[in-house]
């Protein structure tokens, strides 16, 4: 297989083509519209095709091809150090909710690839939390304490499958590695079997909630339903009570093939050297690919191909037969955070009826979107919703030890705004910073994302691109300015 030279392609992409799905072209009316293709878009779409809804999804781009097709594949319900930190901050019976909902997403994946025949590569493997750093033995402790008192099967361990020492480790068995971008697919062609629709290369611009909602496309199509779900990662439209609660970052993803014998079995995450995650997935005969994610940063900020190499070093240390073949793939995910580590998922803000949103995964988006499309289904159909429900829902109220970090998050969007210096983002004219790693201009507010050459959106919540006028900017691409966010 050849290797993907230039960064963005992620290895999910390559040996799996898919139709092309035309763009919307004409005005219609449906029961609800799902926007975005991701896997909280698709699965919440399926979910409500399958209870006999009326169901039109629309993408920007191309079906699985943009957040869910840049992750690293990781079905657990461990995350990290998350379930000390919901114990301390919302109690035992918060953390145990959201652990179930984790669960469940994994079981309802194994589930769906049995009954619909996808082959996703569903593979079973334990999950470690480990640290090197004797003084961060204690987090490790707590973490596996708390998990344990959620209803996990959690274990503190001192031994690993890594090829180095570590000084703790939060062990779950039985959590799942898969392929995302089949999964998805296959999700996207039972839901049109079902009779569901979908139309990518269709970017809604608009969406306003009436006595029914109405949205309109960059073509100029209008689309009438009766419900709405906005799944776009950072949301296309978003209450100001919500967005100040939310933050974006970016991280690096390397991948190569590696002997079988080699390759670690599971999934690693430490916090400590900016993030360092590990897994792999089956490759050829006698290899597997060997991925690991970390780096993270701010969109526009400066430095990413520096980042990418202490990341392919990093790898290349600790997985001497890392990079050896000379294949490798170099890719970018993008997380959306939310003030209080925990999802947002149902009504968008406290005075909609019929506009609800999934954003805040943290990372965690393939466990959390599987949870978001079965508990947006329940939202629009009226079923019974799960003991979960309050946990994510995005009118929650903060606790009161979250507030410093959404003032210091909200600080640093306010820096960005206060300078006036060219290009700024056409979704609320916030500075842009130049990524030369992927040469594009990215939005440190909110996440969007330009190409450089034409100034065309390449990520949301933006849905102008920026003037396609003028000489290069010193030093980036060929964009000279960006539309004036009042217009």
């Amino acid at each position: 297989m050849p290797a993907d030279a230039q960064i963005g392609t992620p290895y999910w992409m390559h040996g799996t083509p898919s139709p092309d799905r035309p763009a919307l072209a004409d005005d219609l009316t449906t029961d609800v519209v799902v926007i975005g293709g991701g896997i909280a878009g698709l699965c919440t779409a399926h979910e409500l095709v399958r209870a006999g809804r009326e169901v039109v999804l629309l993408e920007a781009e191309r079906v699985a091809g943009g957040v869910s097709g840049h992750t690293t594949g990781k079905l657990t319900a461990l995350h990290g150090l998350t379930y000390a930190r919901l114990r301390d901050a919302h109690g035992l019976l918060a953390a145990t909710r959201y652990a179930s909902a984790q669960q469940e997403a994994l079981d309802h994946v194994v589930s769906l690839c049995a009954e619909l025949g996808i082959d996703a590569e569903l593979e079973r493997a334990p999950a470690f939390t480990y640290v090197t750093d004797e003084e961060r033995v204690g987090e490790i402790r707590a973490e596996a304490a708390a998990a344990l008192e959620a209803g996990l099967d959690a274990a503190y361990v001192t031994e690993t499958d890594l090829p180095f020492p570590v000084a703790a480790a939060v062990r779950l068995d039985g959590q799942l590695l898969f392929h995302p971008r089949r999964f998805l697919l296959g999700l996207a062609d039972d839901l049109v079997a079902r009779g569901g629709v979908v139309h990518e290369h269709t970017r809604v611009t608009e969406l306003r909630e009436f006595a029914e909602c109405r949205l309109v496309t960059e073509g100029g199509v209008s689309v009438h339903a009766e419900d709405v779900v906005v799944a776009t990662n950072f949301p296309l439209v978003v209450h100001s009570s919500l967005i100040t609660r939310l933050a974006v970052r970016r991280e690096l993803v390397v991948a190569a093939p590696v002997p079988e014998a080699t390759a670690p079995e599971g999934m690693y995450l430490t916090p400590e050297d900016r993030t360092r995650s590990v897994r792999t997935a089956p490759y050829d005969d006698g290899r597997r690919l060997l991925i690991v994610t970390g780096e993270a940063f701010e969109p526009g900020t400066d430095h990413a191909g520096e980042r990418l190499e202490r990341l392919t070093a990093w790898a290349g240390r600790t997985f001497p037969a890392f990079g050896a073949s000379g294949t490798t793939f170099r890719w970018a995910a993008q997380d959306v955070r939310s003030a209080d580590h925990l999802p947002y998922v149902g009504h968008e803000h406290p005075d909609t009826q019929h506009v609800f949103v999934a954003t805040g995964f943290g990372g965690w988006g393939m466990s959390n979107g599987v949870m978001a499309g079965r508990l947006l289904a329940a939202h629009v159909t009226g079923a019974p919703r799960p003991d979960w429900t309050e946990l994510f829902d995005p009118r929650r109220h903060l606790p009161l030890r979250e507030f410093p970090d959404v003032v210091r998050a909200q600080a640093s969007v306010a820096r960005h705004y206060l300078i006036a210096r060219a290009p700024r983002c056409t979704h609320m004219g916030c500075e842009l910073g130049f990524n030369e790693l992927e040469d594009a201009w990215e939005c440190p507010c909110h996440g969007s994302r330009f190409a450089a050459a034409d100034g065309r959106v390449l990520q949301g919540p933006a849905t102008r691109p920026l003037q396609e006028a003028g000489p290069a900017l010193e030093g980036a691409g060929g964009v000279s300015g960006a539309a004036d966010p009042r217009t």
